[in-house]
């Protein structure tokens, strides 16, 4: 493991090198919302050339291009609270990405990007979110159909990234190694009051080669996400999902799945006073049976902009449905689609189904670059007839069994230091402190306890 690391911090402290980066916008979650035609008209050295790069006279035809490195290091102890027998479990991954953005005008577009994730010395192996070799993560085509003062339509072709709200039902997945994709048609209106947008994809599914994942041959993932801004109030979303799986897995049984998600949320930050207020319901078929689930999440905070340290504080709680009644057909379980990896904190080891949570937090501004969060969750299930589930959604450990509520607690500090905007490090500990239900259902639980470091450069 240790020639690993060495090759990755070789490689970082050589991109770290490079010259002129103090002069580079803020990177964006999806890279291929970067904009950097404003290049155009400035001198350009170094790094802005790589940024953009006229190819014809005119400056019609130009290239941008980027990528990341980012290395991490995690340690389990006691991961599932024991009921898998590995004790000590720790591993490296690593994650590589380049990407090239051909714009031919002001109207076409070619976005291109390789991904490679890579695993090292997990005892139990890989999951799916750990490694992918080597992939295409984006490769699509932008086409502007109508552009007008700050109104435009755009259709995109190919395969992308999708990243909607909060993550709490699509999201690209940032924390895991590899991050999703989806492969499809995205037709989207914006204006600096609002923004629409109107999809069809496929889902992959992810193998740990090179260029082995499976496409999907029939679209499973549809849907309309709208955004709106109320000036100097607030922000609008107002969304409908649909998706469609051929075997999805609950406490309930193995079914096929159809289900369709209508849901809002209302959120500011900034300002002092914060608030993110989310609310979702869930139908559809499972099986022979329906489907009827729901969820609702407050989190309100307060930023305290103008004092030392900038502290905020906040506190947020959720209400994830969970099955009824075992065995009967139905199923009352919401299922978050494609969330967020570490929608509860990193390293998370439940999952936004059949949940209760109070979850206080605070953060710090300990120095300019330097910033510390500190978390409490507090988990307790929904509804007795049903079990525990992973962050991604998938079925864990049944619960019908056991008349226990109480899941446990997990006490969570995280540091994130921004050396500069390409160069970071995050570095974060959680202790999980098992509940009556953990206790009832594993024959010998045990506290977890998770450690992670990473360092991450972005150009």
């Amino acid at each position: 493991m240790f020639n690993y690391i060495r090759q990755a911090v070789v490689v970082l402290s050589i991109l770290s090198l490079f010259p002129h980066f103090s002069k580079a916008q803020t990177y964006k979650l999806m890279r291929f919302e970067e904009d950097y035609s404003a290049l155009a008209d400035s001198t350009r050295h170094g790094y802005q050339k790589l940024k953009y790069s006229p190819l014809t006279a005119d400056r019609k035809l130009w290239l941008s291009m980027g990528g990341e490195a980012r290395l991490e290091y995690v340690d389990f102890n006691n991961e599932d609270w024991g009921r898998v027998k590995l004790g000590h479990n720790n591993f490296l991954l690593q994650r590589y990405s380049l990407h090239a953005d051909l714009h031919f005008g002001t109207r076409l577009r070619l976005f291109t990007q390789l991904r490679s994730a890579l695993q090292h010395g997990r005892k139990n192996g890989s999951r799916q979110i750990d490694e992918d070799q080597l992939n295409v993560q984006n490769l699509f085509i932008d086409g502007t159909l109508f552009k007008q003062n700050d109104k435009s339509v755009l259709i995109r072709l190919g395969r992308q990234e999708l990243d909607y709200g909060s993550g709490r039902l699509i999201s690209v997945g940032e924390g895991p190694n590899a991050r999703r994709y989806f492969t499809g048609a995205k037709l989207a209106y914006n204006s600096s009051k609002m923004n629409i947008e109107a999809f069809a994809m496929m889902a992959d599914t992810i193998r740990p080669g090179i260029f082995d994942n499976k496409p999907s041959k029939q679209v499973n993932l549809w849907g309309a996400y709208g955004k709106f801004i109320i000036p100097q109030q607030a922000n609008l979303d107002l969304y409908y999902i649909g998706i469609y799986r051929d075997r999805s897995a609950f406490e309930e049984g193995i079914a096929q799945e159809t289900r369709h998600t209508v849901g809002t949320r209302i959120w500011k930050y900034g300002g002092g006073f914060i608030y993110n207020l989310e609310g979702a319901y869930q139908f559809g078929s499972f099986g022979q049976g329906k489907i009827s689930a729901w969820t609702a999440s407050v989190d309100i905070g307060y930023l305290f902009e103008n004092t030392v340290l900038k502290p905020s504080i906040n506190l947020r709680n959720d209400y994830i449905s969970g099955d009824k009644k075992a065995g009967d057909g139905n199923l009352q379980t919401f299922n978050p689609i494609y969330p967020k990896g570490g929608y509860f904190g990193f390293s998370p080891q439940i999952g936004p189904v059949n949940l209760i949570d109070i979850h206080p937090y605070a953060t710090l501004d300990l120095l300019s670059k330097l910033k510390m969060q500190v978390d409490v969750v507090f988990n307790w299930r929904h509804t007795l007839q049903d079990g525990l589930y992973r962050p991604s959604g998938s079925f864990n450990l049944p619960g019908s069994a056991s008349r226990k509520r109480y899941i446990g607690t997990a006490y969570l500090a995280n540091f994130t230091y921004a050396a500069s905007k390409q160069l970071s490090l995050v570095t974060g500990i959680q202790y999980f402190k098992t509940g009556a239900f953990i206790e009832d259902i594993i024959s010998t639980p045990k506290n977890g306890i998770f450690f992670n470091s990473r360092i991450a450069f972005k150009f």
